[in-house]
């Protein structure tokens, strides 16, 4: 079921103290001459295997021994959060059949229960058929079932004035915003440094991300809200790690960095050599053994 490529391993290995690595509550030592294994994040889910942002995702990164899952969160009509990556339903649905008179179809513009409707798998593979767009709810009680960890972007903040509060407010209402889930279990990330902001300034406790690869020069000041740069891997260098995490963000704790989204074993093993703490990716195995 989650075979889709050849280079693919299948090997359920359990990366040591992998969940350490991505947050603040584990810290290396300045000192540490060894260097640690990079956080293996699924993409979307394991999304290599299975339709991106979907349960099937979860559970394909579940199969494959892989505890952190990256989604996407965004807002329907009537203020439900779901988990879809693009602002429109068009790629990753079949909307444009079952709603036919309703272009750009756009997330915003339909409510929770017209999302519910469609199928959101069969676009991967006809295996997937009827799998559904899940809301936040129900993604975060399927990441419970399987005791995996989360790392949340906040998709185009600026379409949906608030939705950090109603993140936030979520979260809490699961049981996601205790001490144990707080301090070893989630992440919010995101492309809008004042979104990151918003969430730094409602949970304070809560560790943060910042997608994209500022200046140097600029880092200090996303170091007063982040504890994370988290930049595509095409822009990044060992200086440029080294630079980030000579700073400490607002935890007190060193800055991380989790590159994306690294998809091969060739650049998994670069990007590991650029001493990165965390990988994102569509096959979590395939980088898990490159960089084990």
């Amino acid at each position: 079921m989650f075979v889709r490529t050849a280079t693919a391993s299948t090997t359920a290995v359990a990366l040591v103290g992998a969940g350490a690595l991505l947050l603040p509550a584990a810290d290396r030592t300045e000192a540490s001459a060894q260097r640690t294994n990079p956080v293996v994040v699924a993409h979307r889910g394991a999304s290599g295997y299975a339709p991106e942002n979907t349960l099937a995702a979860v559970d394909a990164a579940d199969a494959l021994g892989i505890d952190w899952v990256e989604n996407d969160v965004q807002r329907t009509r009537d203020g439900v959060l779901v988990v879809l990556h693009d602002t429109d339903l068009k790629r990753t649905t079949n909307v444009e059949q079952i709603f036919p008179d309703r272009a750009p179809w756009a997330v915003k513009d339909f409510t929770a229960a017209e999302v519910a409707k469609l199928d959101a798998g069969s676009w991967f593979g006809t295996q997937f058929t009827g799998v559904r767009v899940p809301t936040l709810t129900q993604f975060l009680h399927r990441l419970e079932r399987n005791r995996q960890k989360l790392l949340l972007e906040i998709k185009s903040p600026g379409t949906y004035p608030g939705i950090e509060r109603d993140i936030v407010r979520v979260l809490r209402k699961e049981g996601w915003l205790d001490r144990s889930h707080v301090r070893d279990r989630l992440v919010i990330q995101s492309f809008g440094a004042d979104s990151v902001r918003k969430v730094h300034a409602l949970r304070p406790d809560i560790t943060t991300g910042f997608l994209g690869t500022p200046a140097v020069a600029d880092l200090p000041g996303y170091a007063a809200f982040t504890d994370q740069i988290n930049p595509s891997y095409a822009t990044i260098s060992a200086d440029y790690v080294a630079a980030v995490q000579r700073l400490k963000g607002p935890h007190g704790k060193r800055l991380r960095v989790n590159t994306w989204t690294v998809n091969d074993a060739a650049k998994a093993a670069k990007a590991r050599a650029f001493g990165v703490d965390g990988i994102i990716t569509n096959y979590p195995d395939v980088v898990r053994d490159a960089t084990s």
